[in-house]
């Protein structure tokens, strides 16, 4: 049987965004903290470089 997919609101995806970008702490770190898969975080992060919502001077990887 498939596992349930979790869903975000988006006030948890921003926060988790700002975490990575504000803090210099790495997107498998913050991952880890808030139990949430590195992949899916990466993607928010980059997404929202993207919309330039955030700055691009902080590295995605671990």
């Amino acid at each position: 049987m498939a596992e349930k997919r979790r869903k975000f609101d988006a006030e948890f995806r921003e926060g988790a965004v700002r975490i990575v970008t504000e803090t210099g702490k790495s997107v498998g770190e913050v991952a880890e903290d808030l139990g949430i898969n590195e992949t899916t975080l990466a993607s928010w992060v980059s997404r929202a470089r993207r919309a330039g919502r955030v700055g691009t001077s902080q590295t995605v990887d671990n």
